[in-house]
C-alpha cells in the first residue's frame, strides 16, 4: 500500500499540466485541418443537393413543355359565405 506524499502529488500535478499543454498544442495543429475538411464536406453535400434539385426541376419543365395550359382551381380562393343566424329585426324606440 502506498502512502500519499508531496512528491507524488507534485508529479501528478505536473503530468496533468503537461497533458494539458500537449493537447492544446496538438489542437492548434490539427483542429483547423479537421474543421476545413468538415466545411468542405458540407459544401460538397450542399452542391450535390442543389445539383439534384436543378436537374429535377429541369426534367419537370422539359416534360411539361407541350402547349397545354393547366389551371388548378382547387386552391382558388372562394368567397366565404356569411353565416345566417337569423332574420334582422329593426327595432323602433317608443316614447
Amino acid at each position: 500500500m502506498q502512502e500519499a506524499s508531496f512528491t507524488n502529488l507534485f508529479k501528478t500535478i505536473m503530468w496533468i499540466i503537461a497533458f494539458y499543454y500537449i493537447f492544446k498544442f496538438l489542437a492548434r495543429i490539427f483542429l483547423p485541418v479537421l474543421v476545413k475538411k468538415a466545411v468542405e464536406k458540407a459544401g460538397e453535400n450542399f452542391q450535390r443537393q442543389q445539383q439534384y434539385g436543378q436537374d429535377n426541376s429541369w426534367q419537370q419543365t422539359r416534360n411539361n413543355n407541350n402547349d397545354e395550359i393547366i389551371i388548378n382551381t382547387a386552391n382558388a380562393k372562394k368567397p366565404r359565405e356569411t353565416k345566417k343566424v337569423g332574420d334582422y329585426v329593426d327595432y323602433e324606440e317608443i316614447d
